[in-house]
């Protein structure tokens, strides 16, 4: 299981570009005018993990398999979306199928490429997608009201929680708030997701710097720090232009060009950190001669669903778990000076994985 990440802005913010980046392709015309990616162009991206490549050295495994993410390229949007406007209708069904939306800002100063708004800022940019996804979202809290009060005059359990959560949703977005804001109970989180609304999935704001500003940020990511801290978003300062022209190079020349930069990782790894940790997700690992792989989870789940990841039947069948640590997998060389130490341990089917484990399966098939 990887994940779906969005990544949406306004026209000429640098978003295609960004995704030409990620993706380390050019099939996203990066073209400057508005509507340019029609189709949202997906693009899958593997995972980069250093404990991946310690792992495979040390078991001397033949095939190194990170896990995936998939970023989704969504068409420009404009003001008056929720209405329509532009691509507006796409655009909001492409939200829904994703997990998380990167949110591409423009913070940098650039004659040659036209703000459609023709000035640069990103906080009034956010509030302009935000309040097309906030009207999309009221509309669709009050349609889904009114379809279920013939069910609540007749008392119906599961409508009155239904009601409970949209009149929550409501409060918070008639006040101007994204419905990310409303406090759910863990009993209620399940209902709440399939609510589907927009402005619940969890947001990280991408600061598309200048070029020498990509390692420190400038005043206008620092407004746009301000505002995510605020709103419980992630933050992420990238340079478009540097992860474009790093894309292009063999893996050595590009870690020379990013420490010129003053950079120590390329902004795709710092973008799917912050991605990872936005939406609660984990890694752990198996580990043989014959291939590393790693996984994804999310925080807290239990070995025999963390097992179902790989083959259902592995879950379905789960006796226990053979676990290592990374940390002991790596200072004890392996399985079998883990198990000497006394690192090596079974887990039953209340084991919460950890991020990093080593993990071996054992099932009744």
């Amino acid at each position: 299981m990887g994940f779906r990440m969005g990544i949406v802005g306004l026209p000429n913010v640098g978003k295609s570009t960004l995704f030409n980046a990620l993706t380390k392709t050019a099939a996203a015309q990066a073209a400057n005018f508005p509507f340019c990616t029609i189709e949202p162009n997906v693009g899958e991206v593997a995972v980069p993990d250093p404990r991946l490549d310690k792992l495979a050295e040390i078991a001397g495994s033949k095939q190194i398999i990170p896990t995936r993410i998939t970023f989704v390229d969504i068409a420009g949007l404009v003001k008056g979306a929720s209405k329509g406007e532009g691509l507006g209708n796409q655009f909001l069904a492409n939200i829904r199928e994703v997990d998380a939306i990167a949110h591409v800002l423009r913070c940098f100063e650039d004659g040659d490429v036209t703000h459609v708004e023709g000035r640069v800022d990103p906080i009034a940019d956010a509030e302009t997608i935000e309040t097309e996804l906030m009207i999309a979202d009221l509309e669709s809290v009050e349609r889904r009201l009114a379809n279920i009060q013939r069910k609540l005059k007749g008392g119906d359990k599961d409508a009155l929680a239904q009601e409970k959560l949209l009149k929550a949703a409501q409060a918070a977005l008639e006040s101007g708030k994204p419905a990310r804001t409303v406090q759910v109970a863990e009993d209620e989180r399940k209902a709440w997701d399939m609510l589907q609304l927009l402005t619940a999935k969890p947001v990280l704001f991408v600061c598309n710097v200048e070029e020498d500003k990509a390692a420190t940020g400038n005043s206008q990511s620092d407004r746009v720090a301000e505002m995510a801290a605020a709103q419980g978003a992630g933050q992420v300062v990238i340079s478009a232009r540097i992860e474009e022209e790093i894309s292009q190079l063999p893996a050595e020349e590009a870690t020379m060009f990013l420490e010129e930069m003053g950079l120590h990782e390329a902004g795709l790894d710092r973008l799917i950190r912050e991605g990872y940790k936005l939406l609660g997700l984990d890694t752990y690992f198996t580990v043989g001669p014959k291939e590393a792989r790693a996984w994804t989870i999310h925080h807290g789940t239990l070995a025999p669903q963390a097992a179902g990841v790989i083959h259902g039947d592995f879950e379905r069948g789960f006796i226990r778990a053979e676990t290592v640590a990374y940390d002991d997998y790596v200072t004890y060389k392996g399985e079998a000076g883990a198990r000497e130490a006394g690192k090596f341990r079974v887990e039953g089917k209340t084991y919460q994985v950890k991020d990093g484990d080593v993990l071996h399966f054992l099932f009744n098939a």
